[in-house]
């Protein structure tokens, strides 16, 4: 298997999905006739890819059973199994997605066990851990890319929050600011996850219209107000008062590790993660909310969110911080069609190459006269035995593959409060 291997690889049609953006990727009809939100690259049971390999198609999971070693090399099984650690994919954001957060992996481990144990198919719509895998994931934008991500401190959400709360439930407000350390906001976050309904639907009478009044001084109030169109009898709708609301310019990124609240609210991005589809939701989603299992993998603690910048690692390629063993981003830009990146001494693990813009071609030893094409929307798995390639421009390649170096300090620059008057693209 001394070859690349071009891919075919799923759509995943979830409801918050753009009908164009996956579909301009991939050059296919504008607009498709239904949400496009994930393009998924890699091995994961839900929604493998397929290879092209010995003149047919075929799953990557047949191949990684027949072979694993050719495709992942020694040093990858003896580190995570004879499994792709990575998932791949293309997010297409046009409605925004569940509040969320990942198990760690013990988590994972003793959640995915005790669902098994209680006879939940795997394809419930509530069954909370679908493989026994802790998920943490890098989010990188291609346009410009809204997010919420970790809890501020209370002080800020009471700063933020305290022009819209009702004053007959100013002891909410109190309580928030006489916890000690994370317990404050523990106990305020569990009082508005557990509100009745009817308390619930008191509070957004109240809050709603206030944060309408002053939608254009702070995005945080007009994003408040475009959660409340879409999804108006969930508590969700307050997220962007107790999470740091993030616009990353495209060529940004956010790391994600276990524990750490967030959601996706627009744009288009690249996000790589561990191979994993475990996901505790908060609100904003007609899906299966558990807050008490939610509640169980949360990190309360107030942090400051920080965008990552990628740094150069060679003449055309730029990487991304990564504290995760699983994975490793770089994204290789050619301006010309006489420039090339050339990957040589490359350690004996798989790659995914995901071409987004331009037209590529691939070169690797002993393949002949013929290079592979790798146009826009394109993508191609590098196996370990594959031990040096070249890329050819004019395209933008993102290059994704197994966190070889270790853990990668991280040179992070504080991502400012932002202050457009309105959301979007």
């Amino acid at each position: 298997m001394n070859q690349p291997l071009a891919m075919e690889n799923t759509i995943q049609p979830y409801a918050w999905g753009s009908r164009t953006a996956i579909a301009e990727l991939l050059g296919r009809t504008v607009p498709a006739d239904h949400p496009q939100a994930e393009l998924w690259m890699g091995a994961h049971p839900k929604a493998p890819s397929r290879v092209w390999y010995q003149g047919r198609w075929q799953n990557l999971n047949d191949l990684l059973t027949e072979d694993p070693v050719s495709i992942l090399g020694s040093g990858v099984m003896e580190r995570f199994g004879a499994q792709l650690p990575f998932l791949f994919k293309v997010l297409a954001v046009d409605q925004p997605l569940s509040i969320q957060a990942h198990p760690d992996q013990s988590m994972a481990e003793q959640g995915f066990a005790r669902e098994n144990a209680q006879g939940i198919p795997l394809a419930a719509p509530h069954r909370n851990y679908r493989d026994a895998q802790h998920k943490p994931e890098l989010v990188c934008a291609l346009t410009p890319f809204w997010a919420l991500c970790g809890f501020r401190t209370p002080a800020a959400i009471r700063d933020l929050i305290d022009p819209l709360w009702p004053d007959h439930r100013r002891r909410d407000l109190d309580e928030l600011a006489a916890g000690q350390g994370d317990e404050g906001l523990r106990t305020f976050f569990v009082h508005l996850m557990t509100l009745a309904p009817e308390s619930r639907r008191d509070l957004m009478v109240h809050i709603v219209p206030a944060a309408k009044r002053i939608a254009d001084r702070d995005p945080v109030y007009d994003w408040m107000v475009r959660l409340y169109d879409a999804y108006p009898d969930d508590v969700g709708v307050l997220s962007p008062t107790f999470l740091h609301l993030v616009r990353l310019a495209p060529g940004q990124a956010l790391f994600l590790p276990a524990g750490r609240l967030h959601a996706y609210l627009s744009g288009v991005a690249i996000e790589l993660m561990a191979n994993s589809d475990n996901v505790l939701r908060g609100g904003l989603t007609p899906k299966h909310v558990d807050v008490p299992e939610l509640l169980r993998v949360l990190d309360f603690h107030p942090k400051p969110v920080e965008t990552l910048h990628a740094r150069s690692i060679g003449p055309h390629e730029q990487q991304y911080p990564s504290s995760a063993d699983e994975f490793s981003l770089s994204v290789i830009t050619l301006p010309t069609g006489n420039s090339r990146s050339v990957i040589t001494n490359r350690p004996a693990a798989p790659e995914i190459l995901l071409c987004t813009d331009g037209a590529a071609t691939l070169q690797w030893p002993g393949q002949g006269d013929t290079p592979m094409p790798l146009p826009k929307g394109t993508s191609a798995l590098i196996p370990a035995t594959v031990s040096s390639y070249t890329i050819t421009g004019p395209a933008c390649v993102y290059r994704a593959g197994v966190n070889t170096q270790g853990t990668i300090d991280s040179t992070k620059q504080p991502c400012n409060r932002p202050t457009h008057p309105r959301p979007g693209l």
